[in-house]
């Protein structure tokens, strides 16, 4: 493909079909042209017949970018959501990079989602400008701490117009302060722009966590604690590796999301420390998601359960209902408040995932150990649990052979010992609805019946399946010599 040479003040027009034996090769195509030297901005135009069978992405690589993996170079990714951006040294569209514009061979990238068998004609105008502009400063991000251990509620996936929402930054924020969250991550696709916004605004009623999800045409996963962007362009599970190796480099972690229809998993599984069971509203498919997690545990692999609602916020603050920002809600005990005691939180399995902020809260230690810990076999274990908010409702325990102790709870703010048979592998809990389950049904019924569709995958509501309410982390179970950190040990008690 010719490289076209951009003329500041001039379009240039590139005219190019694209066709599955493209995608076969590859899942990005590259679209090289040549940025003179003082080029200050540079507005790309993207245009194709978008239909349910024909969606195309795009963002743009500088002369500094290299093959994949490249650290340098990324000025941006919108996907499907725009159809027109800028990039230049003062300001960018959100979801691109502002700064310095190097000259040299530059590169859109076209994702290829869907195409229809007989391809997609594209059209992209380019136009550079090179009128004098300062050179925007990129705002260093804060740290607050806040020393006060305990339990901290937060969301671990969603979305602003730095990708596909339509609500920025600031309505964002606004939304997590009155859903009383403490953390937020904010995990747009295949960009860390919108750090600018929330890296220099975190505070101690509200840390942000930077983030970031690494969103592919095989599966979603997101990374959480990384300093960098990181390179999204999987091609396959040969790739995993490379992304594995930069999410260790930067001490990030990696979690895959939303395992299930429509956007499964289609990779190999990395080695991953978390695992996005719980998504969105319970009834969208999560029990699937469920069964394999626990398919991974009685295998052996130790990965962190973690939820989060992929909320997108809107133009304008929404209505509250069963579906939305914290539902999910993340909850993890704490010796601190800041961003790195949540990722190590996270990385451990200190907590617990449950409905909605205010959802019930569920807490347990075996042998005295807190959730995610790894425990010395015996005979028997003793488990002291703590649940509030849940009266009337199932507490289940969950081991390699399934569900092996249940009991109904029998108020709002319960407490109990018990001793079980100690399990091969793992034990976790879980509280399923059954006084709650009418209401529940109801909540989801009246919200749908104010819109047009269902929730993602939930194909009916008068055949429900057992609604989860909260799902522990699991404690894990080795032969005393086998023990060891950083899992085992006594941490906090898991109770409030």
């Amino acid at each position: 493909m010719a490289s076209p040479v951009l003329a500041p003040g001039q379009v240039s027009e590139i005219y190019l079909t694209i066709t599955p034996a493209d995608k076969a090769r590859t899942p990005f195509l590259e679209i090289p042209f040549q940025l003179p030297l003082g080029v200050t901005r540079l507005d790309v135009g993207f245009e194709y017949a978008k239909a349910n069978d024909c969606a195309l992405d795009i963002g743009i690589m500088d002369s500094r970018a290299t093959d994949y993996p490249t650290r340098s170079g990324f000025r941006g990714w919108s996907g499907s959501a725009r159809n027109r951006f800028f990039v230049a040294t003062d300001a960018a569209t959100p979801g691109y990079y502002a700064g310095p514009m190097p000259p040299g061979s530059w590169k859109l990238l076209l994702g290829m989602y869907r195409l229809p068998d007989n391809g997609a004609a594209v059209r992209l105008t380019l136009m550079a400008d090179a009128a004098p502009r300062e050179v925007m400063a990129t705002p260093k991000p804060v740290t607050p701490r806040l020393e006060h251990p305990g339990w901290y509620r937060g969301d671990l996936h969603c979305h602003t117009h730095h990708s596909d929402a339509s609500g920025g930054p600031e309505l964002l924020a606004e939304s997590a302060r009155l859903a009383g969250l403490d953390f937020l991550a904010v995990t747009d696709h295949n960009t860390t722009s919108q750090w600018q916004y929330f890296g220099p605004r975190s505070s101690e009623d509200l840390v942000f966590i930077p983030g970031m999800e690494v969103t592919t045409y095989r599966g979603h996963a997101n990374i959480f604690g990384l300093g960098e962007w990181i390179d999204f362009r999987l091609g396959s599970s040969s790739d995993l590796d490379a992304l594995v190796r930069e999410v260790r480099r930067q001490g990030a972690i990696l979690s895959i999301n939303h395992d299930k229809e429509p956007l499964p998993w289609d990779y190999e599984y990395p080695d991953m420390d978390c695992m996005e069971v719980f998504h969105g509203h319970w009834l969208t498919g999560n029990d699937g998601v469920l069964a394999r997690y626990d398919r991974f545990l009685a295998d052996g692999r130790r990965i962190s359960l973690i939820g989060g609602s992929d909320y997108h916020q809107p133009a304008e603050r929404e209505r509250p209902g069963p579906i939305g920002l914290a539902k999910p809600t993340t909850v993890l005990w704490l010796p601190c408040l800041d961003a790195c005691a949540v990722v190590e939180a996270l990385r451990t399995g200190r907590g617990f995932v449950t409905e909605s902020p205010s959802g019930p809260h569920l807490a347990f230690t075996a042998n005295g150990h807190p959730m995610g810990s790894t425990v010395a076999s015996g005979d028997d274990v003793t488990l002291n649990v703590e649940v509030t908010g849940a009266s009337g409702d199932r507490l289940v325990w969950v081991s390699e052979e399934g569900p092996v102790s249940e009991t109904l709870i029998p108020d709002d703010a319960w407490k109990q010992t018990i001793r079980l048979p100690t399990p091969s592998r793992f034990l976790r809990a879980e509280i399923l609805a059954d006084a709650s389950r009418a209401r529940a049904i109801k909540e989801l019924m009246d919200w749908c019946a104010e819109r047009t569709e269902l929730p993602r995958d939930q194909k009916s509501l008068t055949t429900v399946p057992p609604i989860r309410r909260t799902l522990s982390n699991p404690v894990y179970f080795e032969a005393p010599e086998q023990t060891r950190s950083p899992r085992a040990g006594r941490g906090p008690s898991g109770m409030r």
